[in-house]
């Protein structure tokens, strides 16, 4: 996924369409000079709709769609016969999409499953025809109802990744890498902090045909949760993980220390993340021999599963996807 086309964030202007107007008409006949009225309903006013699509991933067919405008509804005519209501404007997004009122924040839908549908503005009422309006004292009434006014308004979109497992840690710690040994996933590999810039997605293969999605998400600075670096912006992502997967390098200064300065930052970001189960995963262990990681043991907290790994000689890598796929059962 390029970093250039991964957008999970946008915001656009919302128009449903307005209904169209009852009509005043009279039956007029051959011989049936007071044929009394019969003047139509008009159209509802079009919706403006999300429907999830699982095989998007990005909401940058949205990027530039500042304005959505649904139809206005059509006016009712004489014979009862009622407006064509106004066409609905539907939206296709990323299953894992959250809708949110522009200058509240208040939250409007969440789409969770593939086809799903949620009207996300709705159109303005039919007006009624002069027929519902006849009564024994006014059997003629020359007036019919307006139709409703649609409704603009400012939405917010934002993407968040369903995965099953989700990678956290500093950045250069070989997140990337080790998505990159995983799965399929080609992310960008250097050796500087924040080359990864979009989370990306890998699938990574199982025994007896089984699967679980891994995203990398970049790198978490300490204070990500008050807006420093790119942590602010991403950790969203990590909301939808059903695993998070902790990576701290073996050269670290304090493999504990760094631990928990990354769950600090989750935890002021959202303390709901905490509850998710963790791993520790301890990479760049090709740096160390047996006595070294025996002595690392000391730095590691004890309430949470961890392994050593390398990504790059595939050191104890059929072990973590062992300990990741019974965490998922």
């Amino acid at each position: 996924m390029a970093a250039s086309n991964f957008i999970d964030y946008v915001k656009f202007c919302s128009r449903s369409g307005a209904g169209g107007n009852g009509s005043v008409h009279f039956r007029r006949e051959k011989h049936v000079p007071k044929g009394g009225p019969d003047g139509g309903d008009g159209g509802r006013g079009g919706h403006v709709i999300l429907r999830g699509n699982a095989q998007l991933w990005t909401l940058l067919h949205l990027k530039y769609k500042k304005h959505v405008i649904a139809e206005r509804g059509k006016n009712g005519e004489g014979g009862r016969r009622k407006g064509a209501d106004g066409q609905d404007v539907v939206l296709e997004v990323p299953v894992g999409t959250v809708a949110r009122e522009s200058e509240t924040g208040e939250f409007r839908c969440e789409i969770t499953e593939d086809g799903q549908e949620f009207v996300l503005t709705p159109g303005g009422r039919g007006g009624l025809g002069n027929d519902h309006f006849k009564t024994a004292t006014n059997q003629a009434p020359h007036f019919a109802q307006t139709g409703g006014e649609g409704t603009e308004e400012w939405i917010i979109l934002e993407l968040k990744l369903l995965a099953d497992v989700g990678l956290v840690g500093f950045p250069n710690a070989g997140k990337s890498t080790l998505l990159a040994s995983l799965s399929a996933a080609r992310p960008e590999i250097a050796d500087y902090a924040f080359t990864t810039l979009v989370p990306n997605l890998g699938v990574v293969a199982y025994r007896d045909g089984k699967s679980f999605v891994m995203a990398d998400i970049p790198g978490i600075i300490e204070g990500a949760a008050e807006g420093k670096g790119l942590g602010l912006r991403f950790l969203r992502h990590i909301e939808r993980n059903s695993i998070l997967l902790f990576l701290v390098p073996a050269d670290a200064a304090h493999i504990g220390e760094q631990y928990a300065v990354l769950l600090a930052e989750l935890e002021r970001y959202n303390p709901e993340l905490l509850d998710k189960r963790r791993i520790l995963a301890i990479s760049k262990a090709d740096l160390l021999d047996a006595e070294l990681m025996k002595a690392l043991e000391s730095e590691i907290p004890k309430d949470i599963p961890h392994l050593f790994l390398s990504a790059v000689s595939g050191f104890q890598l059929p072990l973590l996807k062992d300990l990741i796929w019974k965490s998922l059962q």
